[in-house]
């Protein structure tokens, strides 16, 4: 597999000020080919245009969940190994629990520090192409 910095990488937010903040944090990363959507139907229409390496997407949104939108990739053939990073607030935190058991690859408690998301993703790439830190410090960042 190619370094998976260089796959394209779809942020779903429905707040757009987090999707501004992760894509910031995934650039601090070396990630760069990052885009975005408002919620989890758009993120599906997207990902009927074309292929994305992972989505990070927010569990809770309308009118599509995170949730909803996890379901429905992995039910989609063409769509099922595209790997997938649930993020959502602490206190929403059991929702989770769903979501592993319908296949997510990582989850992502919010704020998070660019170290942490640097870390999830080296938990879902494969190893041999880990994302370089540079110079990703403990910075929280507030979502």
């Amino acid at each position: 597999m190619s370094d998976p910095r260089q796959m394209p990488i779809l942020v779903v937010d429905d707040v757009p000020m987090v999707r501004t903040v992760v894509r910031v944090v995934l650039g601090q990363i070396g990630v760069h080919d990052v885009h975005e959507a408002p919620d989890g139907a758009a993120a599906l229409a997207m990902l009927d245009e074309r292929p994305y390496g992972l989505v990070l997407s927010d569990l809770h949104m309308f009118p599509m969940s995170g949730f909803e939108l996890l379901r429905r990739v992995r039910e989609e053939q063409r769509l099922r190994q595209t790997l997938f990073v649930m993020m959502t607030t602490k206190e929403h935190a059991h929702g989770f629990t769903a979501a592993r058991r319908a296949g997510v690859n990582a989850c992502l408690v919010k704020p998070f520090t660019a170290a942490t998301l640097r870390k999830t993703l080296a938990e879902v790439w494969p190893t041999s192409h880990q994302p370089a830190a540079q110079g990703v410090g403990p910075t929280v960042v507030e979502l």
